[in-house]
């Protein structure tokens, strides 16, 4: 037979249903599908339960029959062909992907393909976390139910100026075997799989044109094994699921009532539209007639069987409540009554329940010796999803195994890798275990170094994870490694190189500052290890400055910090004074005390005064004095507290408050400056009421 003359590039569809198996050839023409060619065949035997192959080379037998039959109507070889997998043990998940861009640029088609690719690969690692059993799941089908432009939604996102993009998903997964029997039955007959859908998917295509889907409409696809729902709202294909309850169940019904076979009791279902008597011959030889009418009593029963759980399922995909209308689609869906029950068990009206055939078909051709009917439905949609998604599944070797790999049209090597298994951070280098410490009281993170990245190679040649990969292409990847753990010394801390200047002996001395570890004392070489608690000491002790200085003195010689007696653990901060032997200048001592402590006095300590110090007690008599003679147990005492980075003596009080400093520096209060005053204690704000204690650190100013 000649090639027909046809424009646009044909299609081959099959449908293959659990009674039997559609082909369609066409092509689509503008806003056209024009069937070339159509062939129906019903499987010899049981080969499909339940919308799955059991008998993979019986099944294969059939679409190869198909296939030649096909072949002879259109003068043409056929090779690759369009498939649907029904919704048996269908998974979904719904998820929300958002990528935001560098800087605002205009959405091209490569980006909405990219949120896509990342979308079902954010829906494929939540699937696997719900997912507790050993079953390989394939992804094979998604849609995208909005986008979102800068957070907004948008109907189309290309050619839009943006700084995000983002979509809410439906992914759709089902197991390994359901998707193999399927490629193993087609490559049985010698053909190739250019593209796999869902049957729910399908048969919307053609059922529930974009311009209802912002109605809230329930699409049931009732074939012989499964019914097939899908929900639309919003503009968009909202849910999926799937019944394991459909024609079959009604055939099974009327074999046991009629005590015929399966084929027989199929025969007999499809002349009950039609009314009237139905003749027919049981097992046992004897012809039988039964009514129409009898027969659908007899069917009632299950038919509430079919429907209610298809009205469960539909109130669940649909958020718990009702839609607003069904299309029911598939010859399981033509038996009298079907409709009428399931707008009864939605509770919605009858009107509103009804079978989609030709009324949705008027933009397909077919041939005049083909009528249009719902049986026809997911056919058509099998072709028609084609030009929508056109993906598929293909052989790649993946680390010398041999894997199968959904194909969106633009698989990488990421997309491998994943199905594959192997560990996200095998492909991205690794850091070295990080390090977590405290400085004064602050967390701080040392991370670790990079890692090598991982060295990929598609056919031998280098590639990155972005590479293109196709059918039969050889991957290999050596994983990432892990870099150097994180290391740090404490004389690399910042704060360790600042120094402390003190007055020794009338000479200024610059002390390097002493690091805390754990209450230890540590040197600038210390190895910092996880967890450690670090304080940078803002102080020396008297002992460790003459240990810096390396001086020995005598255990009895006195000392002096800021002028007033001190000892070998006495705190030395910023700017203060410290000193020993002949330099030693105490303030305020009077004679009668002098002559009192004479016998005590035979050490080197020089007794004077200073006129600074003379000055001092001028201003407040008896200040001084109470420092220097008051014995221990009096009630007074002197405190040496360092304020914006100067040595200040407090003395004459019991205890001390931080509004106390106030008295001792020039500081106005009434003279409100800048953003408002500041006061620190020890690093830390501090109420004017709070208490103070000797060797305190205070910052007090105005803020900027």
């Amino acid at each position: 037979m000649a090639g027909i003359a046809y424009q646009g590039k044909t299609v081959f569809g099959l449908d293959i249903g659990t009674r039997s198996i559609v082909g369609t050839v066409g092509y689509k023409e503008k806003d056209r599908f024009v069937v070339i060619a159509q062939r129906v065949m019903e499987h010899e035997t049981r080969a499909m339960l339940d919308g799955q192959i059991h008998d993979i080379k019986k099944v294969g037998s059939t679409i190869k029959a198909v296939k030649e039959a096909l072949e002879t109507d259109i003068g043409r070889n056929l090779t690759e062909v369009c498939i649907a997998a029904a919704g048996r043990v269908l998974r979904t998940v719904t998820t929300r992907i958002n990528y935001e861009f560098t800087e605002e640029k205009v959405v091209l088609e490569e980006d909405v393909y990219a949120l896509s690719a990342m979308g079902v690969e954010q829906a494929y690692e939540e699937f696997q976390q719900g997912n507790d059993t050993d079953i390989k799941f394939y992804c094979v089908g998604y849609s995208v139910i909005r986008y979102y432009l800068n957070h907004y939604p948008i109907g189309n996102l290309e050619e839009h100026k943006a700084g995000s993009i983002g979509a809410d998903m439906i992914v759709t997964f089902l197991p390994e075997d359901v998707v193999d029997g399927l490629y193993r039955a087609v490559e049985s007959a010698g053909l190739e799989v250019a593209n796999l859908t869902l049957e729910p998917i399908a048969a919307i295509q053609v059922a529930i044109p974009e311009k209802f889907r912002m109605l809230n409409i329930a699409l049931v696809d009732v074939g012989a094994g499964t019914s097939d729902i899908s929900i639309t709202k919003d503009g968009a294909i909202v849910s999926y699921g799937m019944i394991p309850v459909a024609g079959d169940s009604l055939t099974e019904t009327i074999a046991q009532n009629c005590l015929v076979d399966f084929n027989t009791a199929e025969e007999i279902k499809r002349q009950i539209d039609a009314g009237g008597d139905i003749t027919f011959t049981d097992i046992m030889g004897l012809s039988q007639t039964v009514g129409a009418g009898e027969l659908m009593n007899i069917l009632e029963p299950a038919v509430e069987n079919m429907t209610k759980p298809v009205a469960d399922c539909i109130r669940e995909l649909n958020g718990e409540k009702s839609v607003s209308a069904v299309f029911v689609v598939g010859g399981g869906g033509k038996i009298p009554g079907y409709t009428e029950k399931l707008s009864k068990e939605l509770g919605i009206a009858q009107e509103r329940v009804a079978l989609r055939g030709k009324e949705v078909m008027g933009f397909i051709d077919f041939p005049e010796d083909i009528e249009k009917d719902s049986l026809l439905v997911t056919p058509v949609g099998i072709c028609l999803s084609f030009y929508e998604q056109n993906n598929n599944f293909v052989f790649v070797t993946f680390n010398e195994e041999r894997i199968k790999v959904y194909d969106n049209g633009k698989l990488s090597v990421v997309e491998a890798a994943m199905q594959a298994g192997f560990p996200n951070d095998g492909l991205f280098p690794k850091r070295g275990s990080e390090l977590n410490y405290t400085v004064d009281g602050k967390a701080r993170i040392k991370r670790g170094e990079l890692g090598e990245a991982a060295v990929i190679t598609v056919n031998g040649e280098l590639a990155d994870i972005h590479t293109p990969i196709k059918a039969n292409d050889l991957v290999r990847v050596l994983p990432s490694t892990a870099g150097a753990a994180a290391k740090l010394e404490i004389r690399a801390l910042p704060e360790f190189h600042h120094s402390i200047v003190v007055n020794v002996n009338d000479k200024k001395i610059e002390l390097p500052k002493f690091a805390q570890v754990n209450g230890q004392l540590q040197s600038g070489y210390y190895e910092i290890e996880d967890g450690d608690v670090i304080e940078i000491l803002s102080y020396y002790t008297v002992a460790q400055i003459l240990e810096f200085m390396d001086v020995i003195l005598p255990e009895k010689t006195g000392l002096a910090v800021n002028n007033m007696p001190a000892d070998r653990e006495t705190k030395v901060y910023e700017n203060f004074s410290v000193a020993w032997g002949e330099h030693v200048v105490f303030v305020g001592k009077n004679d009668e005390e002098s002559d009192d402590t004479e016998d005590s006095e035979e050490s080197d300590i020089g007794e004077q005064v200073s006129e600074e110090t003379v000055s001092e007690t001028e201003e407040r008599p008896g200040e001084a004095q109470s420092a220097a003679a008051t014995p221990i147990n009096n009630v007074n005492q002197s405190i040496r507290v360092l304020v914006n980075g100067s040595p200040l003596l407090l003395s004459g009080k019991p205890s001390y408050v931080y509004v106390d400093i106030f008295d001792y520096i020039d500081f106005d209060l009434s003279k409100s400056k800048g953003g408002g005053i500041v006061t620190n204690l020890n690093g830390n704000p501090a109420e004017y009421l709070k208490e103070i204690k000797d060797g305190d650190i205070i910052d007090v100013y105005w803020r900027n």
